[in-house]
């Protein structure tokens, strides 16, 4: 087994592996919480979420903002519309693209929702202090415009 040495590179010091892992270990708690709570699998709790928070949203703005690739997303707000918690309504201003809201009902789901990531944010995050909580929130901020940035992609509300 090779050994590093004190200057060498560690995996486990790497910011991308760490991230990677975060995001694995806080997706099964995510997971079982949206079945739980607000009853849809997490691809789907995200895309109500988003929708929710950003309506109105193409499914190509859909899939950018959920962290999902384009057939995910369609895919996800399909499932969304046949629940009832989604309409999909031809855009106005491109008639070969949809227009994603929520319904009554769905608005309804997307509170439950957002109340359950507030409480699974608070869980995840418990270990931090409020000050700590907010430094991480910037400095995770400056990481995602950099890479927004590297990627040609606008963050746009």
């Amino acid at each position: 087994m090779p050994r590093k040495s004190e200057t060498q590179f560690s995996l486990e010091t790497a910011l991308t592996y760490r991230l990677h892992r975060v995001h694995k270990l806080t997706d099964r708690e995510s997971e079982a919480a949206y079945l739980a709570e607000v009853g849809l699998p997490l691809g789907e709790g995200r895309c109500l979420a988003a929708i929710g928070s950003f309506a109105p949203l193409s499914v190509q703005d859909l899939a950018r903002r959920a962290n999902l690739n384009k057939a995910q997303a369609s895919r996800a707000a399909q499932s969304l519309v046949e629940q009832s918690l989604v309409l999909k309504r031809i855009s106005t201003e491109d008639a070969r693209s949809v227009v994603l809201t929520l319904t009554p009902h769905g608005e309804r789901r997307w509170a439950r929702a957002m109340a359950m990531i507030e409480r699974q944010n608070g869980i995840i995050f418990g270990g931090l202090s409020a000050e700590e909580r907010a430094s991480l929130g910037r400095l995770l901020d400056r990481v995602i415009d950099d890479a927004l940035a590297r990627s040609g992609m606008a963050e746009t509300s």
